[in-house]
Parts: structure tokens; sequence; C-alpha cells
């Protein structure tokens, strides 16, 4: 049934706006907003929810790998002076090497509550464990990508869900090595597999579920593969959401120059594939010239400070990217930090180390550095993953997070304030209520599913018996 909501005070896309009355459908979609001094709509009949507190939209995470979220803390130490990214990976691969379909959707389910009860209210899962323990395919569905699904599902987030091509080892078409081997999938393999989806959820009308698709990285995936693929996934959805892992390091870059003579960012940008749908994530090694070159293309960068700072990959140049139109989003990645509050703060903290000034990333249409960097992040989020979320407007889905005032975090906050308070005085302990797709999924600060999901990890994690970090 069509419901109605009256917001305190919300964020739309013209500004703050007091006591604004919003119509909801029975599939979570915005349908009217009718802002404070509009001319009256005829109700609909039904009661009118007031909903006290600040109402923002929710925040789309655009890039998470779910399984990561059991090693989170469980590297931190030192083991030699050339600790990096790239030693931090075989405690990956281990993990991605013990885990199966079940312990999964423990794990995912907790991350996702953890993502509502942060802000986050969707997600897309940027997944490459496609194969049982010891490399063979599953039989009939496939489980390990279901268990992603199900605790989306559970939680009551919202999941772009994102099946990954990995291929090679490395440039120059390195074989993959053994710990890899539950990543693999051939071209034609991995496009039936999406397509499938894709037909699927059309069928199906999901509220709040997609599929796109993903390439690991120009090491993982040959230039001509990726090519061949993402031009076959555009023939049955010419809006599909493409995402890629690309110049997060040095070495990375460095190889890739080596083998190609051109840096992996210049690799795409060349290829002409680069659109609005694509969305390249970490560019943390890019040139001014390619950061001007990916906003050129309307495409999107992902960021997520959290893990780059956690791996030591290095600053992605935010004030170049943004002052040339670039569009942002973030993502939680590793689940070293599930905060998107953190993720922009970090976004203008480094710029303030660097440039040792502040108010860095606003700008004159916009001088709060809070509401500028939420509301691009959650728009750009939301062209990201394929999704309509991402603002409180008419077409939009119904993703609201709601900021209790009465919260000392909110204490004294002016209304235009409100994301200040959220990204810079820790105003994430005052989210108390998150809707969904028009459904209240968590509801004064508590998800229904919570505590019996906590349980279920402690145990799936003493199971799985994190392997040693052993770099």
């Amino acid at each position: 049934m069509t419901r109605e909501y009256c917001l305190e005070s919300a964020l739309l896309p013209e500004g703050w706006t007091p006591d604004t009355l919003v119509r909801v459908s029975d599939e979570g979609m915005i349908t009217m907003v009718q802002a404070n001094g509009d001319e009256p709509v005829p109700s609909i009949g039904a009661s009118v929810e007031r909903v006290r507190g600040v109402v923002v939209p929710g925040m789309p995470n655009a890039h998470s790998h779910a399984f990561q979220r059991a090693m989170a803390g469980a590297t931190e130490y030192r083991l030699s002076a050339r600790d990096s990214f790239w030693t931090w990976r075989q405690a990956m691969y281990a993990l991605a090497n013990r885990i199966e379909p079940a312990a999964l959707t423990v794990v995912a389910t907790q991350l996702f509550i953890e993502m509502l009860k942060a802000g986050y209210t969707s997600v897309a899962e940027f997944h490459y464990v496609h194969r049982r323990l010891d490399g063979t395919s599953y039989v009939g569905d496939n489980a390990i990508w279901d268990a992603v699904t199900e605790a989306a599902t559970s939680a009551g987030i919202g999941l772009t869900f994102l099946p990954t091509l990995y291929q090679t080892g490395d440039f120059g078409g390195e074989p993959l090595r053994r710990e890899q081997a539950r990543f693999e999938l051939q071209t034609d393999e991995f496009l039936r597999a999406v397509e499938a989806r894709v037909r699927s959820e059309r069928r199906g009308g999901a509220r709040a579920l997609r599929t796109g698709a993903a390439f690991h990285s120009l090491r993982a995936v040959p230039l001509d593969t990726l090519r061949e693929a993402s031009l076959r996934l555009r023939d049955f959805d010419t809006e599909l959401p493409l995402h890629i892992h690309v110049a997060e390091q040095l070495r990375e870059v460095e190889v890739c120059l080596g083998e190609t003579g051109r840096r992996p960012i210049e690799l795409l940008l060349d290829s002409g594939l680069l659109n609005s749908h694509w969305c390249l994530i970490h560019a943390t090694h890019a040139t001014p010239a390619e950061l001007q070159g990916i906003a050129a293309q309307a495409a999107t960068v992902c960021v997520s400070i959290s893990t780059e700072a956690n791996l030591g990959d290095g600053f992605f140049d935010t004030n170049r990217y943004l002052q040339a139109d670039g569009r942002l989003c973030i993502g939680s990645d590793s689940q070293a930090t599930v905060s998107p509050a953190e993720e922009l703060r970090w976004l203008e903290y480094q710029q303030r180390l660097k440039r040792k000034r502040r108010g860095v990333l606003a700008n004159r249409r916009e001088l709060h550095v809070g509401t500028r960097l939420w509301r691009d992040a959650a728009l750009h989020g939301a062209q990201a993953i394929g999704q309509d979320v991402g603002a409180i407007a008419v077409g939009r889905r119904a993703d609201w997070l709601v900021l209790d005032s009465a919260h000392p975090a909110m204490a004294g906050c002016a209304a235009d304030a409100a994301l200040d308070h959220l990204v810079f005085a820790g105003a994430s302990a005052a989210i108390r209520d998150v809707m969904v797709a028009g459904r209240w999924v968590v509801k004064d600060y508590r998800h229904a599913a919570e505590d019996s999901t906590a349980a279920h990890f402690a145990t799936t994690m003493n199971e799985l018996t994190i392997p040693v970090y052993t770099g």
C-alpha cells in the first residue's frame, strides 16, 4: 500500500527543507515530494507517519568484498619492513581458500547489518570467489554467489551483485597460481552466468537487487578479453554497471608500463570502452591527464580511504579530480572500516594534511564540507551501482537515514550542518532509523536480526579459525 511520510527536516536536491511530505509506493519508490510551501497535494487518505529528526539519503557502498570481513583486524602486526598490499594478499588468499557458502552467508549478513547501522543502504559486492574449495564448479546454482544474495535479503540492504572475471595471475598472461584457482571463470561461462541473473531479475522484479559485472583488474583480465566481454555484456544490457580495480599500487602501474608501454588507466581510456556505466576502483596512482580523461567520460571513481590507508596504497588526488568535475563515490572494500562517515572524513583530511589548509573539498555551490561530500558520494554511488537511489526525489528509491536530533552528537546542530556533524563530529552514533526500499530495516538504533546474527557470526568466526598472517 502506498504510504506517506512527513519528514521534520530533510536534505532534498534543492537543499535542506522542513516539514516535507513524501509519498512512497509499495515497491519502495518515491512518487511525490511536497516541500514546505509548495501547493498542497491531495492526501491519499492513508495515515501520515511523522518522521522526527534529520532525514538524509542513504549512502551506496560502491565497493565491497564481503568475505574479507572475516579477516578485519587479523593482519595488524608487522612481519617485516617490507609489509605491503602484496604481503597482505597472502592472508586474503588463505581466507578465500577456506570460506564456504554457509560461512559466507553468516559473515556477509553480519557485515550488511553493520553497513546499514553505519549509514550504507545499498552495496556493490565485487565478488571473485566462484568455485568450490577444490577448484571445481558448483553443480546447478552457484552456492557461493547465492550466499551473498541470501545475506543481503536477510539483512534488508540493497545489492548490486558483481560477478568478477579473473583469468590470469599478472600482466603478460601469467597463469593463475594455485591459491587463485577458486577465482577462475572462462569468458563464455562468465557471460552466460551474468546474462542468466539479469534475465531472472527482470522476470522477478526485485525491488533492491541488481546484477552488474566486474573485471578484477588488467592484471587478471587481458585487455582483449576485457574488450570482448564488455561489448558482449552491452549486447543484452546497455546500462549494466561495470567495475574494475585499477592503478591501486605503484608496482601494478610499473609492470603494466613494462608489458604494454602504457599505464593501466591509459589502456582503459584508449580502449574507448569507458562511459557513465563504468566505475574505476581506487585509481590511486592516476596522473592529472588520466583524471581528466575519466571525468570526461562521466565514469565514476570509487575510493576506499580506509582500505587504501590500511594497505599503504597511497593518496588519491581527490581535489584535482573534483575540480575536473569528476564523479566520486566510496566503498568499504576490505572492511577495515565500515563507515561512510569515516571514508568521507578522511577524503577531506588527506587533502588538509597535503595542502595545510581547511575546507578543501567544499566549493562555492556548497560551503558545508560534510553536505558536499555526502550528497555527491550518494548520487555518484547510485550511478556506480546502477540503482535509483542517492537522493530524496521522485523516481528514486526510498533509502533514508534518520539522524536523532536529541542525540548528544547532534546537540546545538543547525539544520544545514547536520552532515558536517555526521562526517566530522561523530554523529554516525545518531543514526537512529534506516529505511531501504520503503521498509524500516533499523528502528530505534536496532536491526531486528542483529542479536541472532551476532551469535551465529561469533560461532562461525571460531570455526573458520582464520589463518595466521604470514605475509
